[in-house]
């Protein structure tokens, strides 16, 4: 019986811009324009992941299934230990939903106002089930959105954040940080 992960010699074909080892991506993921998507070592994307635009994935990361990340021209960037959950949608690009102009991809440029930037979603963030995440948005170091939240301003580090628009709920504690050390010290005595 056949993977629902492509093989190490499948990924190679896929012509991504740069790929790292140990990758599983889940041969029922979408992803477009993988020329602009890098993806670092130790990753795995799930069934029915929808990729597109710029797009720099770190190390240890786990993007979960249905989830859709937007990258546009200015992209999005997942640093080391980012989680994101099921059903995440992250956008570095969206229309102007004000009613001040048309939106959608079937209209031309001219007619619609659309906003671009970078999504940055900083080493050991975690984004919960369900949430949005707007383009120019950082979620730092640490940093936690909780399920079915809407995030449109960046987050302070290690901290909790949730809700419609999210706020800050409370302070993340950082004892993570010590089994990371173990963990890499581990990791490298194997490669």
């Amino acid at each position: 019986m056949k993977s629902s992960f492509y093989t190490p010699a499948e990924l190679k074909k896929l012509k991504f811009k740069a790929i790292g080892k140990n990758v599983l991506i889940s041969r029922y993921a979408r992803i477009y324009d993988m020329k602009s998507i890098e993806i670092g070592s130790n990753v795995r994307i799930d069934d029915f992941c929808f990729l597109s635009g710029r797009i720099k994935i770190g190390n240890h990361v786990h993007i979960s299934a249905f989830s859709s990340l937007c990258g546009g021209n200015k992209g999005i960037v997942l640093e080391d230990f980012v989680n994101i959950s099921e059903r995440v949608a992250v956008f570095a690009k969206t229309d102007d939903f004000s009613g001040a102009t048309l939106t959608n991809p079937t209209i031309p440029d001219k007619y619609k106002n659309v906003f671009e930037a970078e999504v940055i979603l900083k080493k050991h963030s975690i984004i919960g089930v369900g949430s949005s995440i707007l383009p120019g948005v950082t979620l730092g170091e640490g940093s936690v959105l909780g399920a079915k939240s809407f995030l449109k301003k960046s987050t302070e580090p290690w901290s909790i954040y949730a809700g419609l628009p999210a706020k800050k709920i409370k302070d993340r504690q950082k004892g993570l940080l010590k089994l990371e050390k173990l963990f890499l010290e581990e990791y490298n005595k194997r490669q």
